[in-house]
This record gives C-alpha cells, sequence and structure tokens, in this order.
C-alpha cells in the first residue's frame, strides 16, 4: 500500500511516500515560509525526484489536528486536492498519535503534546510494545497541572515528543516525575509520522472520502474564544 502523506500542522512542513512501513521518500522544511506557498511544490517535487505519480498512490493522508488552525486547514485543504480527481481515500490522521509512531521503537509510555498557549496543551498519551502503539488517552487540549496529574497516576516514566515536550518536561521534573525527552529530530512533527498513523487506519478500516474529510482543533480559535468572551461580558 503506497500512502502520501503531508504534515503542515505547525511551523515546519514536511511530505512523505511510503509503501506499507517503508520510507520511500520524504521532504521537509523549516524555512519559515508559509505552508500555502510551499506544501504543494513539495508534494510535486517528491513524487517526481522520486520517480513517483499521484495515481500510483493508494491513500492521501494529512496531519488534521490537532495543531496551528491555518496549518492545519492548509494541509487538510491540500490533500482533498490529492485526493479528489482519483477518488482516493483519505486518512485524516491524529498529529499526536503521528508524533507518537516517530517513536513506537521504544518500549513504555509516550506523551504528545503540542503548546496550545494559555498555559496548555493539546497532548495525547500512549503505550509503545513491540512496534505498535495503544492509545491511552484521546486527544485533548488540557492544562498542565493536570496532565502532570495524570502522569503521577500512572507510576510510569513518560517518553516526551511533540513541540509542547519541553513544557511538558518542565511541569513534570518540578513535581519529581520521571520522563525524557526525545532528540528533535525524532521529537517533531514529520510526514512519515503521519503516513504510519495512515497504515494503521488504513488496516482498520477508519479511511474517508475526500469530501469527509476535515480539520480536528479541539479547541475554539482565538478569535472564536474572543469573540465569546465579549458576547459573555456583554449580557
Amino acid at each position: 500500500m503506497k500512502i502520501i502523506a503531508l504534515e503542515s500542522s505547525a511551523v515546519t512542513a514536511s511530505v512523505a511516500v511510503t509503501e506499507d512501513d517503508t520510507l520511500l521518500a520524504q521532504s521537509f522544511q523549516n524555512s519559515g515560509l508559509t505552508h500555502s506557498a510551499t506544501l504543494m511544490p513539495m508534494a510535486a517535487d517528491l513524487l517526481k525526484n522520486a520517480g513517483l505519480t499521484l495515481d500510483g498512490m493508494d491513500v492521501v493522508a494529512v496531519a488534521a489536528g490537532p495543531g496551528s488552525f491555518t496549518g492545519v486547514r492548509i494541509g487538510v485543504a491540500a490533500a482533498k486536492g490529492l485526493a479528489w480527481p482519483g477518488d482516493k481515500p483519505c486518512a485524516p490522521c491524529s498529529t499526536l498519535e503521528s508524533m507518537a509512531w516517530q517513536c513506537a521503537h521504544m518500549e513504555g509510555e509516550i506523551c504528545a503534546a503540542m503548546d496550545a498557549r494559555r498555559n496548555q496543551v493539546y497532548c495525547a498519551r500512549f503505550r509503545a510494545e513491540n512496534g505498535e502503539l495503544t492509545r491511552l488517552t484521546p486527544d485533548r487540549a488540557m492544562g498542565l497541572d493536570e496532565l502532570a496529574d495524570e502522569a503521577r497516576a500512572s507510576g510510569k516514566p513518560q517518553v516526551l515528543v511533540g513541540d509542547g515536550a519541553r513544557l511538558v518536561q518542565a511541569a513534570l521534573e518540578e513535581r519529581g516525575l520521571p520522563c525524557a525527552l526525545m532528540p528533535p529530530h525524532l521529537r517533531y512533527q514529520t510526514a512519515w509520522g503521519v503516513a504510519r498513523c495512515a497504515l494503521r487506519m488504513a488496516r482498520a478500516g477508519e479511511l474517508v472520502s475526500a469530501a469527509a474529510m476535515a480539520p480536528s482543533y479541539h479547541r475554539l480559535s482565538q478569535a472564536e474564544r474572543e469573540r465569546l468572551e465579549k458576547l459573555e461580558q456583554a449580557e
């Protein structure tokens, strides 16, 4: 099964093509340019340079959230654009699960976290065993205090991944809780992790059509929160 995967949920952008568990090609960019200007050209160049075609892809995958509202929207729109002409099945992947797959070769509990601002993180916890992941919690936005309480209740060291990993590390170490920070090349989002998450979804029968694919933000945008706050103050 060949999968083309897109990742644009944070500051970096990447595209990967895999065949089952094998990475065939990947392009990664952390240039500061907008994803709307880089993601689709990256996909086209990657396929061309690897001697592959979009027609030869079986699944189109994307990091569908949580993450940057703009980045997630761009990624999902790009994935729809790739999938629609050939009516290809799509995998709207959890950004957090995709990051955790990059550490699935380890044994133990993985905490994937992204900075959600306002002293919160988007996070989910997984157990890695024999190269597979078992989800321990849903994706959610939560405070660092609450996450630390959850880690204490677990009683097991937490392997930390994601751009919110340092925030979680500080919160856990302040409370004397054991944790380990993954190195940068495994810590941040990559399209390979998205492809690996998509492979699990395909095997589980969780693929959707391009029309049905949608972002999963897990929290209102800042503009929406501010609008609600103004309405509450006006009442």
